[in-house]
C-alpha cells in the first residue's frame, strides 16, 4: 500500500508516494490551538507581560523608542499583524508617531526594499513611522560598549543605542548555531556591527583548525553554548526595554505571543518551541524527505541550510536527504555562494577562521551535511550548475529525486521519513537527546 505526501515548494505544493510499510517518521510539529485574535492577544501580551511592567508604563511621554523588526527572510513572523498594537499602547502613552523609528535587523543580510518594509510591516505603518534598514558596515553609525568575558568588542546601531527606549520584536524556532531564534538574537546579529557579528559567531566554529563546526552552536542547546552565551552578553550590554516574540504552528498560524522581559519572556517561547517542533525518534532513516516550507523559507539555498541541518539528524550516516527547495534566488546573498568556490572543505574553513561570515559557515554546515549524507535538492532546473558546487545533487522533479535516492541509499527496501515542515521540527534521536 502506497502512502501519499503533499509538500511544500515555493509558493506550490509537490505530490509524490512511497510505501507505507517503510515509513518510519511523518516528522511534523504538535498540534497547538492557534491564537483566534492576535490583536488582542497582543494588547494582552502587551498589558500583562512576562517579569515586567506593562509596556505603557515602560515608555514615558516625548521619549524616541526604536523597534527592531527581522528582515524578509523572517516573514513569516507576520509582523504585521503586531505592530500595530504596540504603536496604539505607544501613542496612547505619549509617543508620537515622529518619536518612532523600526529598524529592519537584517545583521549580515542585504539591506532590504522599500516594498519589503511595506511586505514586513504593513504599509499603513510604513506610511505613519520611519522605516530604516541596518547597516551592519556603517561604523560611523555605531555605539561601542566594550567588550564580552570572551572578547567579542560590542558596536551596535546609533538609532537603537541612542533612542530612549528600544522593543524587540522577532519570532522564536530551532536555530541550528545559536540554539534558538527570536530574543537577543535581534541585537545580534540584527543590528551589530559586522565586527561584532563575525567576533561572536567564530563560536560556531570548534577550538582547533579541522575541527569543523562546533557541535555545541547546535539546535536547541543553549548550556553550553558559547555562541549563544556570548550572545547573551551581548544583549546584556544593551538592556533591551522590551521583548515581543511569536511563536509559529506548524500551519504558520500564531501559537503563542510572549512579551515582557528580554530574557524571561523569550525563554517561555522557547518552551513552547521545545512542546511544538522537538519530535523524538527511536532510529534513523534510509532515506529522509524534507521540505523546508515554502516561500519565504526555501528563498534560497542560504535559508535552505536550517531544514539540511534537521534532515540531518533524522537520517543513518550514508543515507540520502532529498530536499524540497525551489530556491528562487539560489545564490543569494553572494557573500553565501563565494564560499562554495573553495576546492575543499578544510579550505573554507581555513577562510573562515581569517574572516568569519554568517554565510561562510551556513556554507561550512551544509558541506558537513553533504559528507555525511548524499543530500539531493529539488530545485529549479536552471539552479542545477550551482547546486553541484555544493556537494549536493540537484533534480529537477520529485520523480528524480526518488529515483536517485534509491539508487544511492544502499538497500533494495529503503526505510524513509518525511519532514513537511523541515526548517522548523528537529528529531531528537532518544539515547541522545541534550539541552
Amino acid at each position: 500500500m502506497m502512502r501519499s505526501f503533499t509538500l511544500k515548494y515555493g509558493s506550490e505544493e509537490v505530490n509524490f508516494s512511497i510505501p507505507e510499510e517503510q515509513l518510519l517518521y511523518e516528522i511534523t510539529g504538535g498540534e497547538y490551538p492557534p491564537v483566534p485574535n492576535i490583536p488582542q492577544a497582543v494588547k494582552s501580551a502587551l498589558a500583562k507581560p512576562v517579569d515586567s511592567p506593562p509596556l505603557s508604563e515602560i515608555v514615558k511621554p516625548g521619549e524616541t523608542v526604536a523597534i527592531a523588526v527581522s528582515d524578509i527572510t523572517r516573514g513569516w513572523q507576520q509582523m504585521m499583524l503586531v505592530l500595530p498594537e504596540v504603536l496604539t499602547t505607544l501613542n496612547e502613552a505619549g509617543v508620537p508617531d515622529e518619536n518612532i523609528t523600526i529598524i529592519i535587523a537584517v545583521g549580515g543580510h542585504r539591506k532590504n526594499t522599500e516594498q519589503e518594509f511595506i511586505q514586513l510591516c504593513g504599509q499603513e505603518i510604513c506610511r505613519r513611522v520611519k522605516v530604516v534598514n541596518h547597516d551592519a558596515w556603517d561604523f560611523e553609525n555605531m555605539v561601542y560598549y566594550g567588550k564580552t568575558g570572551r572578547g567579542t568588542e560590542v558596536y551596535i546601531n546609533k538609532i537603537a543605542a541612542q533612542a530612549d527606549r528600544l522593543i524587540l520584536t522577532g519570532g522564536i524556532i530551532y536555530h541550528y548555531m545559536a540554539g534558538f531564534g527570536g530574543g537577543r538574537k535581534s541585537i545580534i546579529p540584527g543590528i551589530s556591527s559586522i565586527k561584532t557579528i563575525r567576533q561572536n559567531h567564530l563560536w560556531g566554529l570548534g577550538l582547533e583548525e579541522g575541527a569543523g563546526s562546533n557541535p555545541n552552536a547546535a539546535s536547541r542547546k543553549t548550556k553550553g553554548n558559547d555562541l549563544h552565551e556570548d550572545m547573551m552578553e551581548v544583549a546584556g550590554f544593551v538592556q533591551p526595554d522590551f521583548i515581543i516574540n511569536m511563536v509559529p504552528t506548524p500551519d504558520g498560524e500564531f501559537a503563542g505571543i510572549f512579551a515582557g522581559n528580554w530574557i524571561s519572556a523569550w525563554q517561555e517561547g522557547c518552551k513552547l518551541v521545545d512542546q511544538l517542533y522537538g519530535v523524538e525518534i527511536d532510529q534513523q532513516a534510509d532515506i529522509v524527505i524534507a521540505s523546508a516550507g515554502g516561500f519565504p523559507k526555501d528563498i534560497n539555498l542560504y535559508q535552505t541550510g536550517k531544514t539540511m541541518d534537521n534532515a540531518y539528524y533524522a537520517v543513518k550516516q550514508n543515507g540520502v536527504v532529498i530536499v524540497l527547495s525551489e530556491c528562487a534566488d539560489i545564490a543569494e546573498p553572494q557573500e553565501f555562494s563565494r564560499w562554495f568556490l573553495f576546492a575543499d572543505k578544510l579550505s573554507m574553513e581555513k577562510a573562515l577562521r581569517e574572516q568569519f561570515g554568517i554565510p561562510g559557515w551556513v556554507a561550512l554546515k551544509e558541506a558537513e551535511c553533504s559528507e555525511y549524507a548524499t543530500y539531493i535538492l529539488v530545485t529549479k532546473a536552471d539552479n542545477a550548475e550551482f547546486v553541484g558546487k555544493t556537494g549536493m545533487m540537484p533534480a529537477a522533479s520529485m520523480e528524480e529525486a526518488l529515483r536517485l535516492a534509491r539508487e544511492k541509499c544502499g538497500t533494495d527496501k529503503p526505510t524513509y521519513t518525511v519532514m513537511p515542515q523541515g526548517a522548523n521540527t528537529l528529531p531528537i534521536l532518544k539515547q541522545v537527546q541534550k539541552k
